[in-house]
């Protein structure tokens, strides 16, 4: 053992004996009210002790309360946004079906107003080409439809039905390319043809430039092709140009919203007498 050792160890010795020897003391000596100061002083240290451990307990139970509280908060906003969700649900079903019905009841209104004879279609498909604007609907030869029938709705002229099969038929939209319809302005009665362009706007071609034609005006069908029936709308002016020649550009805003249709009225040809006039 060497000398560092011993020191050492003589240092602890001398530090627990001037320990003890507190203590000793302290046990003999009392407070003001005659309880002893080490007692004292054990007694104080333990009940901070207690404190500090109670005041813990107590925060974790408070935790615990809130987590599970939490849990219960989160559990009930789970069922509210599941509620929720199939309450957006209803509604959306509810407001397509008003705005169906609505849709039906002016298909109806048309039809009961308009001394034409037609038969309710409705739309199944719709052209896989933009250029080349058609629609099917789920009426063919069965029902009575042929080639060159029109097809309208509520706000006007929609197209003309081009390829009837026995339950389908495809609908010429008026805004193709390939699309046209005898025209005449109401206002001034002017004429014209109105022609699809293949985007979301027709032109009327052939309206001569000392016509009276104004932004605003109505066109409406003039019957001269054969196909569509007089004064169904067409749309409005929505700009005018100088042209070239004799004639004025006009591009109109379709009366109807192609890409929102659901149902159509084609118009079918009248019913022959079935009896002919004795000769």
């Amino acid at each position: 053992m060497t000398l560092v050792d011993l020191r050492q160890r003589s240092g602890l010795m001398f530090a627990g004996l001037t320990i003890a020897h507190i203590i000793l003391i302290s046990t003999q000596v009392t407070t003001a009210r005659g309880v002893p100061l080490l007692e004292s002083a054990v007694f104080g240290l333990f009940a901070e002790v207690q404190r500090g451990t109670t005041a813990a307990l107590d925060g974790m139970g408070h935790l615990w309360g809130n987590y599970v509280a939490l849990q219960g908060v989160r559990r009930e906003n789970a069922v509210l946004r599941e509620d929720v969700s199939r309450l957006e649900v209803v509604v959306q079903q509810e407001r397509a079906l008003a705005a169906q019905t609505r849709s039906l009841q002016q298909m109806l209104n048309l039809q009961q107003g308009t001394p034409l004879r037609t038969l309710a279609a409705t739309i199944i498909g719709g052209g896989a080409s933009p250029e080349f604007r058609t629609v099917t609907i789920d009426r063919g030869t069965a029902h009575g439809l042929r080639q060159d029938l029109a097809a309208i709705a509520p706000e006007g002229v929609v197209g003309r039905l081009i390829l009837p099969s026995l339950r389908a038929s495809k609908v010429q939209l008026l805004i193709d390319r390939n699309a046209a319809a005898g025209a005449l302005i109401e206002r001034s009665r002017a004429q014209g043809i109105v022609m699809g362009t293949g985007t979301d706007r027709l032109r009327m071609d052939y309206v001569a430039s000392a016509a009276d034609v104004r932004v605003g005006d109505r066109v409406v069908t003039s019957g001269i092709d054969g196909i569509y029936p007089k004064g169904f709308v067409i749309g409005q002016i929505e700009s005018l140009g100088r042209g070239t020649g004799a004639y004025r550009d006009v591009v109109i805003r379709p009366a109807v919203a192609f890409s929102s249709l659901e149902a159509v009225l084609v118009v079918l040809p009248p019913i022959e007498n079935a009896f002919k006039a004795p000769e």
